[in-house]
């Protein structure tokens, strides 16, 4: 009768077999009273069979598809029913040896059904019955805590299923079956992954080890080699070890695709794998290619509503983010979370979703479509999340940042203070975390002109943060940096030089002389130097801020424009009027190489070009630009009133000197 159950266990009948198995653990029962079999709750009346329950560990990782029952981690290694026929006959002398594998084989089959407790129920009292009968049992103890283990872990009692798994490790020292052992290995291995704090170290380690021996004794290009390589794979990857983890997925992939086919859910777990490292690397055509080749395999067998399909189409959609293509990642996204709630309901991905629609909003300037967005993803996660979770903070700083775009500082303020609340409960008072919250605090202030309040803030974020880091630390210097542009405004240019330089040397010993950010302390030190009347001084600065942000930037960039004007406005106020035209000239290759035509910048360079013609005498060249920057002003539907020349608006120029009247 178990034989009869196994073959309908087999072909998916499932009310089939629970019936032969009762019958079968009933007659036992009957036979020797001192199992007490009809105790089990899998022997009482059982309800129908429920639908399939969505699993994950609640440690997975965003960075992947989450690895349920549809994509093979190895962890379910002992999972086809026993039949009571060949040598196996001679081992079941006993009521308890075949009470062993009947429990063994019903534990399997509350399994498929989604029943756990039953099926940990059943497991429990087999390993209780072979471990009576030791090593003449029929099943043995490592196959038993294989199951058990394995209902831990997709309930989530990773620290219960470690133990587990421990356990059936050191049952190997008494084996020799060293596929079981790789087996073992490979399963402590995915449990230290999902770990809340991954122990990548030790995960590795054992997963190394499963790959030996797999290779040794099943052959280079067997499935559960293949199972071992993507789940190193996808170490490398939490690591950052990009082309280790392509190198590895990509040896699964061939090794799965001979195996089983192109269409296999396994196969469309490591093309997903592959196409996210491709996708980590840069190498958007390539990743965007994996990921349709996901979808082409899951969506037949998953179907469309599907949570992994949801978040397959917002990875596709973040292509296309990434490449600036906002109306093809809008519609994707879009898709994602019609996808995304009709599957998963009120969800932490479907408020992922929501978020990257508002980052996409926001790039784009729509700061209502931005903040609507934002404030649905901020509904969920308070729903769905803990209230002190990290991605509540991140969601009411990304709300902070567009009230402070529109200058609604009020609001932005009360957004950085909620997320501030949160990181303090949860992370305590000197965690790094807080000093970035304190940072965009004290910016808000900064733009508001309560500079006393800002300087009290970014005191206390660098406070934070030399505790953190110590002194040589980039995020020391950025507060440096804030708190000398404080100290500039409230007219204390000694303090705020003494703070700019110290920022500077940070800057300069960490990331070089040819770096943007030192660029940057160079022009606040200039700009000092300018304001205390220095001219000499402001003039090395800001030659040693081009110099650095040519070679940082490129001699294009719009950083470099800045620092030309106001490297021109010194020239010029010290009477060196051909040097100051040389880098207005400059700034206007720049604006024709980067801007439209009729970008209203250039008039404006014209303008300066063509003060500097009058202080020259020349007023060809006056007439000559003064009517371009009009004509530029007239196309991109701006006032000539913005132009102004020695002091007169253009109009009233016009009027003193007719002769220069720009032409028509």
């Amino acid at each position: 009768m178990n034989n009869m159950g196994v073959a309908q266990l087999e072909a998916s009948n499932y009310e089939e077999a629970l019936s032969l198995f009762q019958s079968s653990l009933q007659m036992l029962d009957q036979n020797s009273k001192n199992l007490q079999l009809a105790s089990l709750t899998c022997m009482q009346s059982c309800g129908p069979i429920p639908e399939a329950c969505e699993e994950e560990t609640s440690s997975s990782r965003d960075s992947y598809i989450y690895q349920r029952r549809e994509y093979d981690e190895g962890m379910h290694f002992f999972s086809s029913p026993i039949k009571m026929d060949g040598p196996l006959v001679d081992v079941i002398d006993s009521d308890h040896s075949a009470a062993t594998v009947l429990l063994f084989n019903m534990g399997l089959l509350c399994l498929y059904r989604h029943k756990d407790e039953e099926a940990s129920e059943c497991f429990i009292r087999a390993l209780f019955l072979a471990r009576c009968a030791e090593r003449s049992s029929p099943v043995g103890a490592v196959a038993i805590l294989h199951n058990i283990g394995y209902i831990q872990y997709r309930n989530s009692e990773l620290e219960k299923a470690l133990r587990t798994f421990s356990e059936a490790l050191q049952l190997f020292r008494h084996s020799s079956n060293k596929v079981q052992l790789a087996a073992t290995l490979n399963c402590l291995g995915v449990l230290y992954f999902h770990l809340p704090k991954s122990d990548t170290s030790r995960s590795m380690d054992y997963y190394v080890k499963a790959l030996e021996i797999r290779k040794q004794f099943l052959g280079r290009d067997h499935k559960d080699v293949a199972t071992t390589l993507n789940n190193i794979g996808r170490v490398h990857y939490i690591k950052g070890e990009y082309d280790h983890a392509l190198a590895k997925y990509l040896d699964a992939l061939r090794i799965r695709r001979g195996l089983l086919g192109k269409d296999h859910l396994d196969v469309a777990a490591t093309v997903y794998n592959a196409g996210q490292t491709f996708h980590q690397q840069g190498q958007l055509d390539k990743a965007l290619k994996y990921y349709q080749e996901f979808m082409r395999i899951t969506v037949p067998k998953l179907g469309q509503n599907h949570r992994d399909v949801a978040i397959m189409l917002k990875c596709m959609a973040q292509i296309y983010h990434e490449q600036r293509e906002y109306d093809r990642a809008l519609k994707l996204y879009e898709e994602a979370l019609n996808v995304g709630s009709a599957a998963l309901g009120m969800h932490a991905e479907v408020a992922s979703i929501l978020n990257k629609m508002g980052n996409l909003h926001y790039e784009r300037g729509d700061f209502d479509n931005a903040l609507s967005r934002y404030q649905q993803g901020l509904d969920v996660e308070r729903a769905v999340l803990h209230s002190l979770h990290p991605n509540i903070t991140v969601t009411l700083t990304n709300i902070g940042q567009i009230h402070k775009q529109r200058g609604e500082y009020t609001a932005a303020l009360k957004m950085y203070k909620d997320a501030l609340d949160i990181q303090v409960k949860s992370l305590g008072q000197t965690h790094p975390s807080i000093a970035v919250t304190l940072s965009n605090m004290g910016l808000i202030h900064y733009q508001n002109k309560s500079y006393s309040k800002s300087l009290d803030i970014y005191q206390e974020a660098l406070r934070i943060r030399r505790d953190a880091f110590g002194e040589s630390h980039l995020d020391v210097a950025s507060s440096l940096n804030s708190i000398g542009l404080v100290l500039f405004k409230l007219g204390l240019h000694e303090m705020a030089m003494q703070s700019f330089l110290e920022s500077l040397k940070i800057r300069r010993a960490l990331l070089g002389e040819a770096h943007r950010d030192v660029a940057i302390i160079l022009y606040n030190i200039a700009t000092i130097h300018l304001e205390r009347g220095d001219e000499d001084e402001a003039m090395k600065c800001y030659k040693e801020t081009l110099r650095v942000e040519r070679a940082a930037l490129g001699p294009d960039h719009s950083d470099v424009i800045l620092t030309l004007q106001y490297t021109a406005q010194v020239h010029q106020q010290r009477g060196e009027l051909y040097e100051a035209l040389d880098c207005y000239f400059e700034v206007l290759r720049i604006q024709r190489r980067n801007f439209s035509e009729n970008d209203p910048s250039i008039a404006r360079t014209l303008n300066s070009i063509a003060n500097i013609h009058l202080q020259n005498g020349n007023t060809v060249g006056v007439v000559s630009t003064m009517s371009e920057a009009a004509r530029i002003m007239g196309r991109a539907g701006r006032s000539e009133e913005e132009l102004r020349l020695s002091g007169f608006h253009l109009y009233g120029f016009a009027i003193l000197h007719p002769e220069c009247a720009p032409a028509a």
